[in-house]
């Protein structure tokens, strides 16, 4: 009886920390000294700010992994709105703005779950869409992840989006 009950406590355990990732590899390897544009991650959720958030992490994570060369969209391009319209127009304007700015790879994305789920652990969700776009070669999708993944329940939620967003980032070519 006690070997049912661990086995069942560590699948309980394993379960909490998991994550579900797919990669669309690389079409060619990508140049960390080209120059790079982070656009707007779009806020799919209910939580103000998320998208924002996100990028904060991917901007940190790309810079880690050598892409010096990153400017960011200016900020009247996102006004991090709920309305779908609006964020279509949003990505046209950051994406005519990155090519304006003879930038080659933009870096974009969407952001699904970004949340403590609901129960006794509350533990952090957060599920996300990355895509580079090569900006010299009519704007062709070079890359791109999905991927969802949750935290234990003292976790933070930051620290579940951040080993998300590296672990999608890993299958991008660049390191």
């Amino acid at each position: 009886m006690k070997t049912i009950k661990l086995g069942i406590m560590l699948v309980a355990l394993l379960l909490g920390g998991c994550a579900v990732l797919d990669h669309a590899p690389a079409s060619a390897p990508l140049e960390r000294d080209a120059k790079w544009a982070l656009l707007p991650i779009v806020n799919h959720t209910d939580v103000a700010q998320a998208g924002l958030r996100a990028e904060a992490i991917t901007e940190a994570l790309l810079r880690s992994r050598g892409v010096s060369n990153l400017r960011r969209y200016p900020p009247a391009l996102n006004p991090d709105s709920l309305f779908e319209p609006a964020e279509r127009k949003v990505a046209a304007d950051a994406l005519n703005w990155a090519r304006e700015q003879g930038v080659r790879y933009a870096v974009t994305g969407a952001v699904d779950e970004w949340r403590y789920k609901v129960g006794i652990d509350g533990e952090p969700a957060v599920g996300l869409t990355l895509q580079i776009i090569d900006l010299n070669d009519d704007n062709r999708v070079v890359w791109s992840a999905v991927g969802g993944k949750s935290g234990w329940s003292r976790e933070a939620l930051s620290a579940v989006a951040q080993k998300l967003i590296r672990d999608l980032l890993a299958g991008a070519g660049l390191q």
